[in-house]
């Protein structure tokens, strides 16, 4: 295998991508069993059209040919398709601009005003407005456009279709407007099939959202992934083929059981055989790798996430870890029916962590319970460090996923392993909402953000301090991003004598102010239980539900220090709304810190402004935890 790794390079600002080749040699009376792990090759910088030869074949120039503009190298809409004969390759661009046209006088025209707003797909989408289908020869070393498209469908995520005298794709419907597509599966899109000549038909039903299109090795079979259209941003989802549903939705999540689809299958997930499917997906506070319903991780033992990369002819490569235990590479053959996988690690981690790590079941009281969706629990990850310093009691970091429709799995995270190497205690919670849970306990959530996940986060702080005495009840802070930032705002505003500092990575302040300026205004109605159309104007009613359900309701109650960071491009939540809170806590003498990052913006993924944001944090935490171990190590 080739796995494809990545690494922050601090100096240059800037990810560097690198493929790495381990050799494997089977054993000669079983073919599915490794013999030998051979030591892996040199790390090779990623080229494009990286071959098997490590040589560069073929180089075409796409911006002289002028067929179209930039190439889409995203998740969302990007794909590189080969031809059954590999000679032509499949692939997304955004449509050309070049519409000049000639004028009476002979002289050449723009047929477009510049000046024309031009809708695009929203945070983390920038500029990817109108993607095209294209095709190159690499014979003749010429790129051809497919026509047939619907007009008002978006292109993205193509496959050939057996013969390669045709393609599948996902379209995403954009009319009347785009609203933003990255991490929301609730797009209105459909599975379409389109030949070489122009003619299109659409495959899969309508008013649904479509992803994940992919073929069987015998070109027998399609199958994708199926959801609902607005409602949650996320969602479980159901796998489908061409005429049925092969996996349902799971409603209810029980231990130990199948959880339901919440994620993108792997580009590569068939058996060679094409009779089984193999992915990964979220099982309550897991991550697991299951072939058809059965799992095939082993959760109970080193790792608490396995992440499928991909198969190859029954080969599995997974991506291994745990909140003590950084990404491992492991390899092993899809076993036979009631078998198990014999795993190989191709190669240790570079170092693991004497954490403690636990997972926590927490149960609502009766009080707390959803009378619509009554019975739910949910869960957190608590890591620790080894032993609290001169025996004295541990800080507890509370640490909330956004979404809110995501997941904390025990797996690596590089914030919570720095901050429990500096001696603090975090505790990685799943509210009733996340996903691994079932589908009833992301509706469950709908109406009711900003008091049930509240609510939830809390009940998970006290049963962490009431089963581990070790914790310190008087030295807790609350951390968290999007909506991660909004709860920590509601628990600092909520129980304004119970933590001790706050940091925010774009938080959600005030709902009703944030409806015009989201690129997801359909999640601003559906969040608070109002059901969401295209023509809606806002009425007052649905902006009194929005302010009521926002932090800013509660700012004059927050005692806690609060450090905001935001990114001064984000689309998604509108860095005015930190500053809201921030001018509201000025105003009322209450410590406030703001970092603005200018040319980062919603995930505040730049690499300079994830250093920035984690050391922030740190001395925010020790000034106001009165916290100050492993300081000489975190100076180095």
């Amino acid at each position: 295998p080739r796995p494809e790794l990545s690494q922050s390079d601090p100096v240059r600002g800037s990810r560097i991508r690198y493929s790495q080749r381990w050799t494997l040699i089977a054993d000669s009376n079983d073919r599915k069993s490794i013999k030998t792990v051979l030591p892996p090759g040199p790390c090779v910088p990623i080229l494009p059209f990286f071959l098997p030869k490590n040589g560069l074949r073929k180089s075409l120039n796409l911006t002289a040919l002028n067929r179209h503009g930039r190439v889409y190298d995203d998740a969302q809409f990007g794909c590189l398709s080969w031809s059954e004969c590999e000679n032509k390759l499949l692939y997304v661009a955004e449509k050309s601009k070049n519409t000049s046209v000639e004028t009476h006088d002979g002289k050449s025209a723009c047929g477009k005003d510049r000046s024309v707003y031009s809708e695009d797909w929203g945070e983390g989408l920038t500029n990817k407005s109108a993607p095209v289908l294209c095709a190159v020869n690499l014979q003749i070393g010429f790129v051809s456009v497919l026509q047939g498209v619907p007009p008002d469908i978006s292109p993205g995520q193509a496959l050939w279709a057996p013969g390669s005298q045709s393609v599948f794709f996902v379209g995403w419907y954009h009319e009347p407007f785009r609203l933003g597509l990255k991490f929301c599966s609730n797009r209105r899109s459909a599975l379409f099939k389109l030949d070489l000549d122009g003619n299109c038909e659409r495959l899969s039903g309508p008013n649904l959202s479509v992803s994940c299109p992919r073929l069987s090795p015998d070109g027998s079979t399609l199958i994708y992934l199926q959801g609902r259209v607005f409602g949650p941003h996320s969602q479980c989802l159901s796998l489908h083929g061409k005429t049925s549903s092969l996996l349902d939705v799971v409603n209810r999540a029980q231990p130990g059981e199948f959880a339901g689809v919440y994620e993108a299958l792997p580009s590569c997930c068939w058996s060679a055989d094409s009779q089984r499917v193999v992915f990964s997906s979220a099982r309550r506070n897991w991550k697991v790798t299951t072939a058809y319903l059965r799992s095939l991780s082993d959760v109970s033992k080193q790792y608490g996430s396995w992440k499928l990369l991909t198969v190859q002819k029954d080969l599995m490569v997974v991506c291994c870890s745990s909140p003590n235990t950084p990404p491992t590479l492991r390899v092993g053959f899809l076993p036979s029916a009631g078998e198990d996988v014999t795993w190989r690690t191709l190669q240790q981690p570079i170092m693991t962590f004497d954490f403690h790590w636990t997972v926590l079941d927490v149960t609502p009281p009766p009080e707390e319970d959803n009378t619509h969706y009554s019975g739910l629990d949910f869960g957190a990850v608590l890591v620790k460090p080894p032993r609290p310093l001169h025996d004295a009691k541990t800080p507890l970091v509370v640490f909330i996923h956004g979404g809110p429709h995501s997941q904390f799995p025990a797996e690596w995270n590089s914030t919570t392993a720095g901050l429990v190497k500096l001696g603090l205690a975090v505790l990685m919670v799943n509210y009733r909402g996340s996903t691994g849970f079932g589908q009833d306990s992301i509706l469950s959530l709908i109406g009711r953000i900003g008091s049930q996940d509240v609510k939830d986060v809390q009940r998970a702080v006290l049963t962490a301090l009431r089963t581990d005495i070790t914790l310190d009840p008087k030295r807790l802070a609350v951390i968290g991003g999007s909506h991660g930032g909004f709860l920590s705002c509601h628990l600092v505003g909520q129980y304004p004598d119970f933590y001790r500092a706050c940091a925010a990575r774009n938080p959600v302040i005030n709902a009703a102010t944030l409806l015009g300026t989201s690129d997801i205004v359909d999640w601003r109605y559906s969040s608070v239980g109002l059901q969401y159309s295209y023509d809606q104007i806002p009425t007052a009613e649905a902006l009194a539900a929005m302010l009521e359900k926002s932090p800013i309701t509660h700012a004059a109650q927050i005692k806690a220090p609060v450090l905001l960071m935001l990114g001064g491009r984000d689309r998604r939540v509108s860095p005015h709304q930190g500053l809201e809170l921030y001018k509201a806590l000025k105003s009322r003498a209450s410590p406030v810190r703001l970092l603005w990052f200018p040319e980062d913006g919603h995930s505040l993924s730049r690499v300079d402004t994830l250093a920035d944001c984690f050391l922030n944090t740190v001395l925010w935490l020790q000034q106001h935890l009165q916290t100050h171990t492993h300081q000489k190590e975190f100076c180095c």
